[in-house]
């Protein structure tokens, strides 16, 4: 084993900074890698790496898209997995009643024995990365220790990474450390395997610190801690702390036929048409839609009053089921320009990739996401629900030209959405920005395959923030209630509430989502402008089915989009009482009081209309 102090002080190293090369050599020290490679973020440094990947059979090299590769994860190592996910802050009370609380000397002692040794026959990789544009008035950095070579590659799709920060490592800047590794010591002429991992798992976050602990997955957010790890729980802690958000939103610049440019942010539960809607190919003519992010959003406040957004996020994690042609053309073009990596999706024998939703037509062969023969009959879906691909965002095609802006854009309209069969009706604007708070943090979803556990059970999931939150729900309510109060309400976003997924009592989706979302983004922005009409409801502002613009649409869809638009007294009233359950499990002394006002409003509201 390489001696960890000769290698530190070799000119590999790329940086002076006594705080990152310091604990660099304390996670050799109890780690113990046979080397150590800080990371360049070069096109060289990919080739390397993922010839050695498929040279390990880890990864295999796909022959129908350029530079890419396609590989399989073990079977039980395939999505986020919250019940081993932790927030470790010092005082228990700021995790709250949604996180998974450990004491954090606690957590370290636990981790630090599971740490111990845990890189022996493995290479230690040190990645230094940008969470936004370089540029920017007030760069976050991180650095991630990690002893998976998938990683370090995503990583370079996924961030700004290598030579190009390394370069800003000067004494004194603060950064985000990040400790990775899969738990799979190689013994002495122990051999490999593709996909190492540990059955044990643990995804910790020490607010107080700073610090991301990750240990025994080598999948996604819980492998790849620039992504939720760092650009949302740590960070939603800085933005308490600094005044500002850090939410699971995409970032989409839209432009009317009249030449008129709005920006919205959309938040969405994993796996509810959020990467359709940040890459919108709009039904309607004239409409032209740009993307700035797909997942991720910092916001904040600029000189002028405006809330502005940044994508922090270079690449799309997308899960890959249900991409296609006809759902989201612009994610295939992006993908098919090659420089990806697909995980669990399923092979092609002419070496592409292929899931579910893909194509009409199933290839009548293919390699399945667990490395086994599939054809139509098989009674298994070839792809993992949870498959991803990871692509740069800059090959998009429908890209907008400021995604990389360091200021960010200005934010017109936020939208809050879920997967709900009933009750939540397609769009409804909310009265205020209080009432919009309101509304989001009671927002509910049919969970997906995005996360461990059961399939279509409705959660409550505030802001699609409930496994990204790095502290108390209470107090991040009063975070977002705060920042709209400070601020001059004739430029605040307004807010909305959007459901693609109501269905009818037979089980048919009313609303044909993907292209045709952009006739409910039209009405919302025009509602800016108070020229299209609306019903005030006890939830808020509804459509009229006449202001919805649904030219193009069979005529079949009036009675259908009525029943979209349809607010059941009877059935919020039981919503409200959800609502109670909801809010009794936060605490008394940490849920805002004016929420409290809000959902008496709404009771009352609804007794009213009967």
């Amino acid at each position: 084993m390489t001696d960890q102090s000769i290698a530190i002080q070799t000119p590999s190293a790329p940086t002076d900074h006594e705080g990152v090369l310091a604990w660099v050599a304390e996670v050799a020290e109890l780690t113990a890698p046979d080397r150590i490679v800080f990371c360049d973020g070069s096109r060289a440094e990919w080739d390397r790496l993922t010839t050695a990947l498929v040279r390990k059979g880890a990864l295999v090299r796909l022959a129908g898209k350029p530079n890419s590769f396609w590989c399989v994860s073990d079977p039980d190592d395939v999505a986020r997995v919250e019940d081993r996910t932790f927030i470790c802050s010092e005082d228990r009370n700021d995790a709250g009643p949604t996180n998974n609380w450990v004491d954090p000397v606690d957590m370290r002692t636990v981790m630090t024995e599971h740490y111990r040794g845990a890189m022996v026959g493995r290479t230690m990789f040190v990645i230094a990365y940008c969470m936004g544009p370089l540029d920017a008035d007030d760069p976050k950095y991180g650095v991630q220790i990690t002893d998976s070579a998938y990683v370090a590659v995503s990583m370079q799709i996924m961030t700004r990474s290598g030579t190009q920060v390394w370069k800003k490592f000067s004494e004194g800047i603060e950064f985000v450390k990040c400790l990775h590794s899969v738990g799979a010591p190689l013994g002495e002429g122990q051999l490999d395997v593709a996909w190492p991992c540990d059955k044990t798992k643990y995804i910790a976050h020490f607010p107080d610190t700073r610090t991301i602990w990750s240990y025994g997955s080598g999948y996604g957010g819980n492998a790849l801690l620039g992504k939720k790890c760092f650009a949302l729980r740590i960070a939603s802690v800085l933005g308490r702390d600094e005044g500002w958000l850090a939410e699971h939103m995409l970032i989409l610049k839209l432009t009317s036929p009249q030449g008129k440019t709005h920006y919205i942010a959309a938040a969405f539960p994993s796996s509810c048409g959020k990467t359709n809607l940040a890459m919108l190919e709009p039904a309607l003519p004239g409409w032209k839609a740009e993307t700035i992010g797909d997942d991720i959003a910092w916001l904040r406040f600029g000189a002028d009053g405006r809330l502005y957004a940044v994508n922090p996020e270079a690449g799309f994690f997308g899960v890959a089921p249900g991409t296609g042609t006809e759902t989201n053309p612009n994610a295939i073009a992006a993908i098919d320009l090659g420089n990806s990596i697909f995980t669990n999706t399923a092979l092609t024998d002419d070496g592409d990739v292929w899931w579910e939703g893909l194509t009409e037509e199933k290839p009548d062969h293919l390699i399945d996401w667990h490395g086994m023969d599939w054809t139509p009959k098989s009674e298994i879906p070839a792809a993992h629900p949870n498959s991803r691909y990871c692509t740069p965002i800059e090959q998009c095609p429908s890209v907008a030209p400021e995604w990389n802006d360091p200021t960010g854009v200005p934010i017109s309209a936020i939208f809050f959405g879920g997967r709900r069969a009933t009750t939540i009706p397609l769009v409804a604007e909310s009265f205020g920005w209080e009432h919009g708070v309101f509304t989001a943090s009671v927002l509910s979803s049919e969970t997906t395959a995005a996360a461990a556990g059961r399939v279509g059970v409705v959660r409550r999931d505030p802001m699609a923030m409930l496994p990204f939150l790095g502290y108390h729900v209470g107090d991040y309510f009063a975070h977002w209630l705060k920042l709209g109060a400070a601020a001059d309400p004739a430029k605040l976003p307004k807010i909305f509430q959007v459901n693609w997924f109501r269905r009818s009592a037979d089980g048919k989706f009313l609303w044909p989502g993907f292209g045709d979302n952009v006739r409910v983004l039209k009405w919302a922005l025009e509602r800016l402008d108070r020229t299209a009409d609306a019903v005030e409801t006890p939830i808020g502002y509804v459509p009229t089915i006449d202001a919805l613009d649904r030219s193009g649409l069979s005529g079949g869809y009036r009675e259908l989009v009525a029943d979209a638009l349809a607010v059941n007294n009877a059935e919020w009233v039981t919503e409200t009482a959800a609502i109670d359950e909801w809010y009794a499990t936060i605490g008394g002394n940490r849920l805002p009081e004016a929420l409290r006002v809000q959902l008496a409003a709404l009771k009352t509201r609804l007794a009213v209309a009967g």
